[in-house]
């Protein structure tokens, strides 16, 4: 086995997770851009509340298929797998309007924006990206060591 391989073996769980929880990151980012664009900027918590619910869907299948090899369709084992993985994303959603709001109303994020080519760029979009560093930290956790946890 190539070193590569055995690299990939041994990680191969969280090289996973830090794919998709790129790509969920991403639905969740042009996600909150659509809906800032449809709904204004006013309306931020709105926004990544729709932003919130794409993307928590996307994860939950990716990480229960891909990530963490949850198999089952059991109706008993989706039932709590679901109710931990959404509560647990409900607390990092939270964490992320929380942050939000100290960015935009404390620290004041909702006062500037950028064009960058043919984006706007509002305070909003880069509260939401620094925060989502936390949101990805925190949702790992939760995800490996509470809801997809191997059984010994």
């Amino acid at each position: 086995m190539s070193k590569a391989n055995g690299f990939f073996a041994k990680h191969k769980e969280l090289i996973l997770y830090i794919i998709f929880g790129g790509l969920t990151t991403l639905v969740n980012l042009v996600t909150f851009w659509l809906f800032e664009l449809i709904l204004g900027t006013e309306l931020y918590l709105v926004s990544n509340l729709i932003a919130w619910v794409v993307a928590a869907l996307f994860a939950f299948v990716v990480n229960k298929l891909f990530v963490f090899e949850s198999k089952s369709w059991h109706p008993r084992l989706i039932l709590r797998e679901g109710l931990e993985f959404f509560g647990a994303r409900v607390f990092s959603f939270g964490v992320e309007e929380g942050g939000l709001l100290l960015f935009m109303k404390v620290l004041g994020f909702d006062s500037f924006g950028f064009r960058l080519f043919h984006f706007i760029i509002t305070g909003a979009f880069i509260a939401k990206l620094i925060l989502a560093v936390a949101v990805i930290i925190l949702n790992y956790f939760f995800s490996k060591f509470i809801i997809f946890k191997k059984e010994s």
